[in-house]
Parts: structure tokens; sequence; C-alpha cells
């Protein structure tokens, strides 16, 4: 794979970037990634920093000339998150991401690539370990856990960095600049469930939902993909107006900050009520169709008979209560802006649902620009849970990053980016959760702070995958954009 990027300007940055992805790095399993860019300081005889949350800082003086001036940090996330296809054998825990080179395209092998946010790390990487890139005083600053709510910026010790400038590599579209992003908050309503012995006379069987793109819950939630959990809600719902059956489990999805792409439930009915169900399932399927053709067209609710029967079932009461929260919960986009065109300002994402011992839980993403509108979907949920004696509870709250209008490093961007290219970059909000947002408030708003990045697509999917040349041209501009800084 590297042999067909040699030429390339970013070559030393795709060569630390493979060098990563040969360690596992799922979100809470980073101490052997952390560990490694340690060795990395350790090597290049550069001061490093890993705290108690395996964030790690790596420190490289000015270049000369540079020497004083004003410091810059370089800022991304050592975890990824780990998505697969059905069918695709591949264990997160110990197994190698496979790099696969398509022309311009560079992805992997029926998983996440990792892209997101490993190549913004090899950036930095390539930065420090060159002798030739002419930059100010340079800090690293690799964190921990920014997939699943932001837990190593959370963590992070201000005092550990002296620079006031960053520079986040962790958005997705070259020739774009973000300049401020959304607020978010974890979401998990948990159902105490009520066992019953199972009818022994019932039909069982497994409702299967798949063929959504799925994506990321932030920035594709404009896009309105199937969202598997509601659209199996739904479908479960109507059924149940027409037949009496039993739920055993429902699940779906695997993180709450992507859009699920698949939904399981297993159900018990009454033999004489098979035909209904086959029909119910084919006029959903038509619905379904009809709703995401030009969108997810490739969607398909499916039965299978299972041969092994279960044992227990949900009571009725627990039934009804999850089917209600399941259809009643808020999802997708709530408000968009009005002073920024195309954005969306409030969402929320019903990312994981899934049936445990004592409960079933539904985790959801929510997120926005306006701390009060973010306020008011946790309001709805908390509604929604005491009315069928539900628990919930919230976690890694992150507050929104603002615009700052006198932003300096945003002009030195916009100044190379015109030098290089002859003309303006797009500036951009986004509708999801940077850890810029985190830097602003731990440093008291007093951190100058821009995001930029390569164009990356798909992400948090298997089909993620990124622009070779574009990753290689915004090596050139970050280089340039340093050697701007005196």
């Amino acid at each position: 794979m590297l042999e067909k990027l040699k030429d390339l300007n970013s070559f030393q940055a795709f060569k630390y970037f493979k060098e990563m992805n040969e360690i596992p790095r799922g979100s809470g399993n980073e101490k052997a990634i952390s560990d490694w860019l340690v060795n990395f300081a350790k090597k290049h005889n550069l001061k490093v920093i890993q705290d108690k949350a395996l964030n790690v800082i790596i420190k490289k003086p000015g270049t000369k000339g540079y020497e004083n001036a004003k410091g810059i940090i370089l800022q991304g996330h050592m975890d990824m998150v780990c998505e697969k296809n059905i069918g695709t054998e591949h264990d997160f825990e110990k197994d190698p991401i496979e790099f696969i080179v398509e022309g311009d395209i560079l992805r992997a092998n029926g998983t996440t690539l990792g892209a997101d946010n490993g190549i913004a790390v090899a950036f930095g990487l390539a930065v420090l370990a060159a002798s030739d890139i002419p930059h100010p005083p340079i800090e690293l600053l690799v964190t921990t856990e920014e997939e699943t709510g932001m837990g190593g910026a959370q963590a992070l010790d201000s005092l550990n960095l002296d620079g006031r400038i960053l520079i986040n590599i962790d958005s997705e579209e070259e020739g774009t600049l973000l300049v401020s992003c959304s607020g978010g908050v974890r979401e998990k309503i948990k159902l105490p469930i009520i066992w019953e012995e199972a009818d022994e006379s019932f039909v069982n069987c497994a409702i299967r939902l798949r063929g959504l793109k799925g994506g990321h819950s932030g920035m594709e939630i404009n896009k309105e993909r199937g969202n598997a959990n509601k659209l199996m809600g739904r479908f479960l719902m109507d059924l149940r107006s027409v037949i009496d059956f039993k739920i055993n489990s429902i699940n779906g999805g695997a993180k709450n900050n992507a859009i699920p792409r698949e939904a399981d439930a297993i159900i018990l009915f009454r033999e004489n009520d098979k035909a209904i169900v086959l029909e119910k399932l084919s006029q959903w399927n038509a619905i379904f169709r009809n709703e995401l053709n030009s969108i997810d067209p490739d969607v398909n609710l499916a039965i299978e008979i299972l041969e092994n029967k279960v044992e227990r079932t949900f009571s009725e009461e627990t039934g009804t209560k999850a089917l209600q929260i399941l259809f009643m919960i808020p999802n997708g986009v709530k408000t968009m802006s009005m002073a920024i065109e195309g954005l969306v300002q409030s969402s929320t994402n019903l990312g994981v649902v899934t049936t445990c011992e004592e409960d079933i839980e539904f985790d959801s993403a929510i997120r926005s620009s306006v701390k009060t509108l973010k306020k008011a979907i946790c309001d709805e949920t908390i509604v929604l849970a005491e009315m069928v004696g539900a628990a919930i509870e919230f976690k890694s709250d992150y507050p929104e990053w603002q615009y700052n209008p006198s932003s300096e490093i945003r002009t030195v961007f916009q100044k190379v980016h015109k030098d290089l290219y002859g003309k303006e970059p797009k500036i951009a909000a986004i509708h999801a959760g940077l850890e810029c947002g985190l830097f602003s408030d731990k440093f008291g708003g007093n951190i100058d702070l821009i995001s930029f990045g390569p164009n990356i697509y798909d992400v948090h999917t298997p089909k993620e995958h990124l622009s070779i040349s574009s990753t290689d041209r915004t090596w050139s501009y970050l280089v340039a954009v340093l050697k701007e800084i005196k």
C-alpha cells in the first residue's frame, strides 16, 4: 500500500497512519496506542506527557527563526469507531486495520478505516519527526475516548499546555474551515423488564431490518437516513394493532453517535397469525422503500423462523412500554439554524437499543448549538421516561464552541488558502461535537481555535474512505500555515 504513495508530499503522514492502524484503538481500548505515542516521543527525544486519561502531549521547540513565535497546539484523537460489515471477520481488540488503495481512495477491508481521526495524529507525528518543516513551538495533543463522549478532553489538565492557538484536524471536508460546533449530551433510558414464561405453542421468529446506510449522527443527521431502531418501532407498533404477540428482545445499533443501520426483534406469535405477520412485513417493506427510496433504497425487513424456542418473554406491560418508548422517543433533526443556511441547530439520535437481563436500554446522542434547545430535548425524554416508569440518566455533557469574530488563526488560514489556491476557503459551523468546545471552556475562552481536514467520507461506517489527493493537499496546507506563523 505505501509503495503506491511514496511520491506524495504527505508520504510520512500516511506511513504513521498505517503504523497506528496496526494497533487496535477502539474507544476505551487506547492503552496500547497511547503507549506507542509515548515511545514515539522518546525515540525522537521530545518531551512527552501521558496523563491518567491516557491523553498524550508531545512538545517540540520552534525551528530556527520561529523560537519566539506563538505556540501552536496540533490536536486530534487517537480512538476510532469500530464498525464492520456483517460477515466480515475482524476482531477490533487485536486485528490491525487492512488498508486498500483504489485509485484516489484509501479504505479498509469491510471495517471502518480510522481516518477519523487517525489522520490528524499522523499529520502531527509527521510534523514532529520532520527536520525540514519551519514551524513555531509545537505541542501535539492526542486525546482519548472522543467518540464515546470526549472523555479524554474532559479529563485534560490545561496547565500541561503552553500554546494558546489550537489547530484541530478533525473535520472532513477539504477547503472548509470550521469555526463553531454544537454541544451535546449522551442520554440513556432504562426500562425494567418483567419476564414471563414463554408459551411453547407460539411461533418463535426474528424480525431483521437491514440495508440502511447509517452514518455520523451529527454530520449526516440532515440527510434523513433511516434509523433502524425507529423503523423497527413503527413496524412492531402497527403489528401489535392487529395481532397479539410477545417480545423476547429488541436490539439495534452499535454506537449512539452512529445512525443505526440494523435492528432485530425476537417475537412470538400464534401459528394462525403467521399469514398476518407476513402480510404486514410485505406492507412495511413497501412503506419503507417508498419513504426511503432516494435515501436508503436497499432497506429490507425480513423474518426468520427460529428453530430454538426462547424460554421467556416480556410481560404485556413491559412489551407495551418498550414499544411506546421506541415509537415516541425523539429522533432526528429538531430545529434548523436561521443564522447559518443549511445548518442543523439541534437533533437527537436513538443510536442503540439493547435488551439486558434486567432492563431495556435506549441510548441517544443529543446535540445542539444552543444550550436551552439541548435541554428541551432532554426534558422531552425525561417526561417520556416518567410516563412509562423508566429511569433516565445523562452523561458526557459537553459545551458548544462559539464563533470568535476576531480569530487570528482563522485569518492566517484564510490568507494561506488564498495564496495556495487563489480562492477563499469556506467558513462553516458543524452540527457535531468537536473537542474544540471543551478546550474553549477549559481555557476560559482564552484560546484561538480552528478545525480543518481532508475529504473523508462515510465516517463511522464500514464504507469510510479517505481521498488520497485531498490528504496530500491538506498536508501541504498545514505545512504552509505553520511556516506563516512567526
